[in-house]
């Protein structure tokens, strides 16, 4: 973590001494812009499982701290603080809370874009853990719910993105490295692709249509997939904040650490409000 920071000031000093180089603290949008099916990205709202009959709740910032801008190049540094909660549905709205997962970590951004194509990647170091929550625990038995029990998951890690951008296309490629991960028999590599596509050519002066993918492959005792299909409605600019209305569909390993090993595949439909 000191080697970052070492890294993040000799960077500052530097892009400060360029010339031409604008400088912007806390600016009102990212440098870039989440990518729309990766679950890992910043998110406010809920989502209803079919097929689980649960609720997801999302509470995610990402802000960026600081932004240079240099003719058709930006670089950035911001950090990220995300909750993804998954809700058991009952009757008389009731929600009981099963378990929550946690992320804290910082960012670096570089983008350089012209009039018909863009191109960057994103690196974040992030801290991820995941906590059973007491909707998931039975008080007339005393026991917590399928038989599960509480357990200790816990990872740090590094992740690049790099992607392109022409006309209304972005697709991405990325790998995420486990410096540190509990359980261990968890496999420290995570290799990702996908894409996301907001349509401007049907584009209306109140929203935009979009449809997106993310393939992770990911690995416990051998490798495996993980699909992520979103598409919707985008009340808003898509390179700004907004409000959007989506439907997804989802198969693979849970998202939620502490069912990391479980196999779900479900459709969802919810909203967010975008970053």
């Amino acid at each position: 973590m000191r080697s970052i920071l070492v890294l993040i000031l000799i960077a500052i000093i530097k892009l400060n001494s360029i010339a031409q180089t604008t400088t912007e603290w806390f600016p009102a949008d990212l440098n870039i812009q989440p990518f729309t099916a990766h679950f890992l990205e910043p998110k406010a709202g809920f989502q209803y499982l079919f097929d689980l009959e649960k609720v997801r709740i999302d509470i995610g910032t990402s802000h960026d701290i600081i932004q240079w801008k240099a003719e058709d190049e930006s670089f950035s540094f911001g950090a990220d603080f995300f909750t993804y909660t998954r809700a058991r549905s009952e009757d008389n709205f009731k929600f009981p809370v099963e378990t929550i997962d946690y992320l804290f970590g910082v960012n670096g951004s570089y983008k350089n874009n012209s009039e018909q194509n863009e191109w960057g990647a994103r690196l974040r170091f992030s801290h991820i853990s995941a906590h059973l929550v007491d909707g998931y625990y039975v008080i007339e038995s005393e026991s917590w719910l399928n038989g599960s029990e509480p357990f200790v998951y816990s990872r740090e890690f590094f992740e690049l993105i790099a992607y392109y951008k022409i006309y209304d296309v972005r697709v991405y490629g990325g790998i995420t490295y486990n410096i540190h991960i509990v359980p261990d028999e968890i496999k420290k590599e995570i290799f990702q692709l996908g894409f996301d596509y907001y349509s401007t050519q049907i584009q209306t002066s109140f929203f935009t249509p979009f449809i997106a993918y993310d393939f992770k492959l990911t690995g416990i005792d051998e490798y495996s997939g993980n699909n992520i299909i979103s598409a919707g409605i985008k009340f808003g600019e898509p390179k700004s904040r907004g409000f959007s209305i989506l439907a997804s569909y989802f198969s693979g390993k849970s998202v939620h650490g502490e069912f990391y090993n479980f196999n779900e595949s479900y459709f969802t439909i919810g909203i967010n409000l975008d970053i």
